[in-house]
């Protein structure tokens, strides 16, 4: 038995027929009936029944044609991970996103990463930072865009860009007519936040405590577009990411004054791994990312969460 033998039947299990099977593994039917029939004398079962008419898999020809699609998909997984070790810009990678930057920055870096590097095969991942960092420690993930700092000895990352928060009011709120606001002007206000597992809500968390500014109690969002509808429907405030800014006549964004509050992104990987070379070049690419600070290595991971 032979992975050749094991793909003409599985051919022939999706096919039902032989002709179509044989096309679809570029040989001729002759050959492809007679490997079939090696293969069945080697079992010692039949695997098909056979009439002028059709083809059908017997009972036994159907959890074998099963078995031998698993050995085929783990033989092409085999092959390229062979493939991404001897090229590591090549192959599947396997990129995990948070979820206040996955809406904003995916439409854009997904077809610059296949314009300059055409023989990768993006596979994306979107979750919040603690399944990320688990996907990663377990092999699960290639890399991640994380909100730097992350304390974890196992992974290493190079800095991308920096990204100020806005503070996001109603059009009829005091405050919407200022050209900018200093982080201080929100003291003793209540924000509202995202919910418990979002690095947003921690980093938001953050900036609050350093101006003395508080969380909204009555809600706490899922997501940034929960936050911004809740702004436009209420007399709410909230804090909103430069990349996630949209135009809204309900909804005015206000820049904060130098020091502005801001996270900086970076890109992770684990330190073991042998596509670092992939992971410096895509960091290195500044016009794959939309903001300043590209590719940078981050020795002490930037002080991304302060303001």
């Amino acid at each position: 038995m032979n992975l050749r033998e094991l793909q003409y039947l599985v051919a022939v299990a999706d096919h039902l027929h032989f002709g179509r099977a044989a096309e679809a593994c570029h040989v001729s039917q002759p050959t492809l009936s007679m490997q079939l029939k090696k293969l069945e004398d080697e079992i010692g079962a039949q695997l098909f029944e056979r009439t002028n008419k059709k083809i059908m898999p017997t009972i036994l020809g159907l959890d074998i044609a099963q078995r031998a699609r698993r050995i085929l998909q783990e033989v092409e997984q085999i092959r390229s991970s062979a493939k991404n070790g001897s090229d590591p810009m090549a192959g599947d990678l396997r990129l995990g996103v948070f979820p206040t930057l996955a809406p904003y920055l995916l439409p854009s870096l997904v077809p610059k990463i296949k314009k300059y590097f055409p023989a990768l095969n993006l596979l994306l991942t979107e979750d919040k930072t603690a399944n990320l960092l688990t996907q990663l420690e377990k092999g699960q993930l290639d890399c991640a865009l994380l909100a730097m700092p992350v304390e974890n000895d196992q992974l290493e990352v190079l800095s991308l860009f920096q990204e100020d928060f806005y503070l996001a009011v109603p059009a009829g709120h005091a405050l919407a007519k200022q050209k900018d606001i200093a982080p201080s002007a929100l003291e003793n206000m209540n924000l509202l936040l995202l919910d418990e597992g979002h690095c947003l809500r921690d980093q938001a968390l953050q900036v609050c405590r350093s101006i003395g500014a508080g969380e909204a109690q009555n809600f706490r969002a899922t997501s940034l577009e929960t936050l911004r509808h809740m702004v436009a429907a209420s007399n709410a405030i909230t804090l909103m990411p430069q990349l996630a800014i949209k135009q809204d006549p309900l909804v005015r964004y206000i820049p904060f004054q130098t020091p502005a509050p801001s996270r900086s992104i970076g890109l992770y990987w684990r330190k073991t791994s042998a596509r670092r070379k992939l992971y410096q070049s895509m960091a290195r690419q500044s016009d794959l990312w939309p903001l300043s600070m590209s590719g940078q290595i981050a020795g002490k991971q930037g002080n991304a969460n302060a303001y």
